[in-house]
């Protein structure tokens, strides 16, 4: 159910695998995602369990609606109804102990956290949101609330690696000619992008020393959703909150 787990000073980091939930085929089993046309009843009992495994309170996730851009949200408690969750790709909060959650299924999954500020931020970085600069976004809000970058720690999840992603040349040319770092080639010889490494060369200019990369492909991966593997498939969440 958790597949990663990592705590630093307080500030927890967690990212799910796909098994131990009550979704059907194709979204078995702990599909986290309620956008992806699994039952909503299964969604709902799925992030019960994730949160109670991580000890958190379920109705103290802060979720987003993730639309591939870079606006962020500044939160100090979760949402009061599905309706009012806003079109946004990071949540940053200055509350300790609120959870903030980030869906994936082959983007990568952002968290961030100042310990010291008690400050925190999860962001969804797929191509098109490390281009717009979700993740820069993410940390100047978290800046704003007292955070120094020189404390921030980062961990990114599962996410498809720059060996699986393969797309066109034109679009590896275009990503690469604004971050070098994302360009790369799949396993089998033909132009690909790795988001991941662009998030991480955005952090590391940004002055974000305390990195850590997920080993996991989602693609690669039977233990994880992979969108490009499957199409129809789950989501994965990662998690971050301060004591």
């Amino acid at each position: 159910m958790i597949g990663q787990r990592d705590t630093v000073s307080g500030a927890h980091f967690a990212f799910t695998d796909r098994w131990g939930g009550v979704s059907a085929v194709p979204y078995e089993e702990l599909n986290l995602g309620g956008a992806v046309g699994d039952d909503p009843g299964a969604v709902g009992a799925n992030r019960e369990l994730a949160a109670k495994s991580l000890g958190i309170d379920p109705a103290r996730v802060v979720w987003m609606n993730q639309v591939h851009g870079a606006d962020v949200a500044v939160v100090d408690g979760p949402w009061g109804s599905a309706a009012e969750i806003p079109a946004v790709d990071a949540v940053v909060t200055a509350r300790r102990g609120l959870a903030l959650a980030v869906l994936t299924a082959d983007c990568v999954p952002v968290l961030l956290a100042d310990p010291v500020a008690g400050v925190a931020a999860a962001a969804h970085a797929g191509r098109p949101g490390m281009l717009k600069g979700v993740v820069p976004a993410a940390v100047r809000a978290m800046r704003s609330l007292g955070a120094d970058p020189a404390r921030i720690v980062a961990r990114t999840g599962p996410a498809v690696c720059g060996r699986c992603y393969e797309v066109p040349d034109a679009m590896r040319a275009e990503v690469a000619a604004a971050e070098p770092a994302a360009h790369a080639e799949t396993s089998w010889g033909t132009p690909a992008v790795d988001v991941c490494a662009g998030v991480h060369a955005q952090l590391e200019r940004l002055g974000v020393r305390d990195r850590q990369q997920s080993p996991v492909c989602t693609r690669e991966s039977d233990d994880h959703f992979s969108y490009r593997r499957n199409r129809t498939t789950g989501r994965l969440a990662g998690y971050v909150w301060l004591d």
